[in-house]
């Protein structure tokens, strides 16, 4: 969103239920395109009309504007807006008009909501003082949605975002490091700028080469997406500072949140239920001693700064306790250059089931249902769905209202998500607060038929919340499938190189967001994340049923991937009856690993060997840079072949 300063303006008469005349000399003109906003600030219990006593208890009012010889549109708003503050509408403006509007008539009358009735352009009017009560002076302002957002990410998250502004009519800007200069996010954007070699210290964690790329490109706003530097409050800092918005918190917020000791602290004073233990970081192993006997083994130790598994220690007993509190911090500081650790009680195979909440800059917060996380390996999670299987509509609500009152303790703003732990009582407990759009997205967009990326924009753009908490239903049933270039049969290394064959699954509910393509090379410098496979369907049982048929038509040449994780998953029936926690995927990698297998019968290794000569000789013939022909004869390259006659017709075919 950007302000312009249009002219200035001059309101007379504004007693109660009179009308006024209003002139507007412009100070400018402007070509404005697009929708925008109207808005009208006047000084808190500072309103026209009626007693001084009724302005300050009731500043509510209705407003009817209109200019002469223009037609009328009609918006509503509703009257819960902060006192000092009346919104007066939203609608679209003729493609093109230059210039400022003079002489509108405005009308004052004192109700229970605002609506505006104006033709008039998009204006703000910022009323800094009144002189008195029948003259007040002030600016005139245009506000509008942004032209221009930079994407400060890469691979899927990346084009998921570039997808969500061409569909809003504004232009995607990428950033792309050394190695990513032929990836589809470059691809796919409007304008790409290059930020450094392949390392992400280098490139796309340098705060300046992005801004750099804002202030040449002309964006307006950043979407950092997540990872990265979406959870960076200096970087929010940054670019408040360089005159670009930040589609995401406050940098206030993320401090808050960011760290999860400050963040128990502030739920402690808001009355959220938290798990036992620390609300800051341990002194000594003598204090983690004393707090461990306290709240009872087993215990946890976890990085204040931490997230994905990092400086974590599950301690059982007190012996323990001394080396895994040293590991914790020494890893701690390695990966987040912060030590700090603190302790809480070890809830045993618990659910991690998360809520994911939207809050505009006008005071609104909503949640939207939650997410169904606790398929996780080594604390990362593989598999996500929504809604969970153990949570009622009961149930739902108080977490949400939880939820709503976390992100209202710090003050929040745009998408987050709430995280619990749930016990096998049902009883949950607030984990962390992550300040960013999430990787599991997808599955609550397709629940609730919400675009949680439209709405990030929007509400940066200031644009109020176009639906209240009533109007949020959850519908159906949706998981999402996590695909990894990593290899399964070697402890899940990652696997980059080039993808030779890609076929990508599609049909009757099934979405993908994928940053892959054919041709491709994955790099190894970054998180192996692909592409993730989305099933939804009417019920769960649907859903699982779809996903199976869209994974088996999932097939990808020249990498590994973990594709095959989630066919043994989906078939799991544990997880198809919903038995589920944190502990299950290790259990189910336990019981199925051929390495954990003594004995195997012989058979049965001549068919794996088999197998994998069959699939060794189907990738030599798909591979083009293969020297060895169909029939296996190496004496004769496929360039000596005399082509088929079906190729021979379809390039005939496609000369015409």
């Amino acid at each position: 969103m950007r302000w312009i300063p249009i002219g200035l303006m001059v309101l007379t008469s504004l007693a109660q239920g009179q009308s006024f005349q209003t002139t507007v000399t412009p100070l400018q003109n402007e070509t404005f395109v697009g929708p925008c906003r109207y808005d009208l600030t006047l000084p808190a219990g500072r309103h026209p009309g009626g007693s001084s006593r009724s302005r300050r208890s009731d500043p509510r009012w209705l407003a009817a504007v209109s200019s002469p010889g223009n037609g009328v549109a009609n918006i509503c708003k509703t009257a819960d807006a902060p006192q000092n503050l009346i919104t007066l509408g939203q609608a679209p403006i003729p493609a093109q008009h230059t210039g400022a509007p003079s002489h509108p008539i405005w009308r004052f009358l004192r109700q229970s909501s605002i609506t505006l009735s104006c033709d008039l352009l998009p204006a703000h009017y910022s009323i800094p003082h009144v002189k008195s009560w029948r003259h007040s002076a002030g600016s005139l302002r245009l506000v509008y949605m942004f032209k221009k957002i930079l994407i400060a990410n890469r691979g899927e998250i990346a084009v998921r975002i570039i997808r969500a502004c061409r569909e809003m009519g504004i232009a995607a800007v990428a950033v792309y490091s050394d190695v990513d200069r032929s990836s589809l996010h470059v691809r796919k954007s409007d304008e790409a700028y290059a930020i450094g070699p392949a390392p992400a210290a280098e490139s796309y964690l340098r705060m300046d080469k992005i801004l750099d790329a804002a202030k040449r490109s002309g964006a307006e706003a950043i979407h950092p997406g997540y990872g990265f530097l979406s959870e960076n409050a200096k970087f929010a800092e940054a670019c408040a500072d360089a005159g670009v918005k930040f589609i995401g918190p406050s940098p206030h917020s993320m401090k808050l949140m960011g760290s999860k000791t400050s963040a128990r602290q502030q739920m402690e004073k808001a009355g959220v239920p938290f798990v036992p233990g620390t609300s800051r970081g341990l002194v000594s192993a003598e204090e983690g001693e004393q707090v461990a006997k306290g709240i009872g083994y087993p215990v946890m130790l976890k990085a204040a700064a931490g997230g994905g598994g990092k400086g974590m220690r599950l301690v059982h007993t007190r012996q323990e306790l001394r080396s895994a509190l040293e590991s914790a911090k020494s890893e701690a500081q390695r990966s987040f250059g912060d030590s700090e650790v603190y302790i809480e009680k070890a809830i045993i195979n618990p659910r991690h089931i998360e809520m994911q909440i939207l809050a505009d800059e006008h005071g609104n917060t909503l949640w939207l249902g939650e997410r169904e996380c606790s398929i996780q390996r080594r604390h990362q999670k593989v598999l996500e769905e929504a809604p969970s299987s153990i949570v009622d509509p009961e149930m739902r609500r108080r977490m949400g209202e939880v939820a709503v009152k976390v992100a209202q303790a710090a003050n929040y703003t745009n998408a987050g998500t709430v995280e619990f732990l749930v016990d096998q009582q049902k009883n949950f407990y607030f984990l962390e607060m992550n300040t960013r759009l999430q990787v599991e997205h997808p599955v609550t967009e397709l629940t609730t038929g919400l675009d949680l990326v439209h709405l990030q924009i929007r509400i940066a753009a200031g644009e109020r919340m176009p639906f209240k908490q009533s109007d949020v239903a959850i519908r159906g049933h949706a998981i999402e499938c996590r695909i990894y270039a990593e290899d399964p049969d070697n402890n899940y290394f990652p696997s980059p190189g080039k993808i030779t064959v890609l076929l990508q699954p599609s049909g009757p509910g099934i979405r993908r967001d994928s940053g892959m393509y054919e041709g491709w090379t994955v790099p190894i410098d970054y998180d192996p994340l692909l592409a993730k496979i989305i099933g939804y369907g009417s019920d769960r049982q649907q859903t699982i049923m779809r996903l199976e048929r869209a994974l088996y038509e999932y097939f990808v040449a020249g990498i590994k991937t973990n594709i095959s994780l989630f066919q043994r998953i989906l078939s799991d029936p544990d997880f198809r009856a919903g038995k589920l926690d944190t502990g299950y995927l290790d259990r189910l990698l336990a019981k199925s690993d051929p390495a954990t297998v003594s004995g195997a019968p012989e058979d049965e290794m001549q068919e794996q060997e088999t197998i994998a000569a069959i699939a060794a000789g189907m990738f030599a013939v798909l591979d083009p840079t293969s020297p060895v022909t169909p029939n296996g004869d190496k004496s004769r390259t496929r360039s000596e072949e005399a082509p088929s006659r079906w190729k021979q017709k379809a390039r005939s075919e496609g000369l015409r």
